[in-house]
């Protein structure tokens, strides 16, 4: 059973939600390497694959491993592995290299997700666990909004954007530091967890469908992130740095979004909050069809990500609740299905090169779409 725990027990497992916000220097990434390397669109989104399909090889044997060894362990063996991906570019900066740097950071983005968030579970109350892991999302999107305007200036003053990397492998060894000297008393599962047991799960229809909901909204979300540049620069022919705008507006809405949510919680179920955000989710993103100039475009940019900001940890918040017994297996199933951010921008990629972009874009529409059925079915039965 969660238990409150004092702040000081808290906020380390909230500072590793931002080294996991780490992994949104994606899109900035994708934007300068595709302009330096004279890349496709499909070339250029396969890079975001290096990252994010380790959630579907690794996720489950993570979540065995972290019962076994412990959650905050494998949190800190996520961020170590993390900061060797921030290296590596350091060294070596090519397209090869990057894609060598992505495959840590996707690796150890995987066994953060899989294990910072039922080690929220054990520093929260039962009835503050969708809040702080809402809250923990803002954590993370604030890494994610600082890291295309650390990139810029890294880039205009040192006239390289690789330079970020120092300020990230700085915070991740922090990070490490501050969680390995704070004692957390963790919580075991009801059985051990097992790779097997944790598959079976998915036999169960409501698991089934949160699995596929994180799938998707992950896939959008990774999808929003690495054709925001690419929507501003076709829609309305701006520069690459203008265009980069768009990802910093879209993570400050995310951040928004998050810490706004985290506090309608304390009002509000979290189901109905569900409900509403997807709603306004789905017709702030049809605007992105009909918007005219620069600035309506990242209006637009920015109502997507304040409305979608909260649907992961609230959709992840739902299955801790539904089998909180089993929370190291649900945690691996749900974090396994984050590889549709592996799987959708390609797809994207493709569709964009085929037909143009805004046929791409539809796709990530009909991913809001499902969301917003399932927020209508958790409504009704967890």
């Amino acid at each position: 059973m969660s238990k409150k725990t004092s702040i000081h027990k808290i906020l380390p497992v909230f500072f590793a939600f931002y080294v996991m916000g780490f992994v949104d220097i994606v899109g900035v990434a994708t934007g300068y390497i595709k302009l330096e390397f004279q890349l496709s669109d499909t070339l250029t989104q396969m890079l975001t694959m290096m990252i994010f399909v380790w959630f579907a090889i690794l996720s489950i044997p993570v979540g065995v491993f972290q019962d076994k060894r412990g959650k905050k362990n494998t949190v800190n063996l996520g961020i170590i592995l993390t900061g060797i991906g921030m290296l590596i570019p350091l060294v070596w900066y090519s397209y090869y290299s990057m894609l060598c740097s992505f495959i840590f950071l996707g690796i150890g983005n995987t066994i953060i997700q899989v294990s910072a968030n039922p080690l929220m579970q054990d520093v929260s109350s039962a009835d503050k666990l969708s809040r702080n892991l809402t809250l923990s999302q803002f954590v993370k999107a604030i890494a994610g909004t600082l890291g295309p305007v650390i990139a810029a200036f890294c880039a205009v003053q040192f006239g390289n954007w690789t330079y970020i990397y120092w300020v990230y492998l700085a915070i991740s060894v922090v990070s490490v530091l501050w969680l390995s000297s704070t004692k957390i008393e963790e919580t075991k599962d009801a059985k051990s967890a097992s790779i097997s047991g944790a598959l079976k799960l998915l036999a169960d229809k409501k698991v089934a469908l949160l699995v596929l909901g994180t799938f998707l909204m992950v896939g959008f979300d990774v999808g929003m992130n690495t054709n925001i540049v690419n929507y501003m620069k076709t829609q309305f022919a701006v520069s690459q740095e203008e265009a980069s705008i768009g990802i910093s507006i879209y993570f400050a809405a995310l951040m928004i979004g998050r810490f706004l949510s985290a506090i309608v919680l304390n009002w509000i179920s979290s189901n109905k909050m569900f409900v509403y955000c997807t709603a306004f989710a789905v017709l702030s993103f049809a605007l992105l069809f009909f918007m005219p100039s620069p600035v309506t475009g990242q209006i637009a940019v920015f109502l997507i990500g304040l409305f979608s900001a909260s649907l992961f940890p609230l959709i992840f918040a739902t299955g801790l609740r539904y089998l909180p017994q089993r929370a190291n297996e649900i945690s691996g199933l749900m974090i396994m299905s984050v590889c549709g951010g592996a799987i959708i921008p390609p797809v994207i990629g493709i569709l964009n090169d085929a037909f143009g972009l805004m046929t791409g874009m539809i796709l990530l529409l009909a991913c809001l779409v499902y969301v917003v059925y399932l927020s209508f079915y958790a409504y009704s039965r967890y």
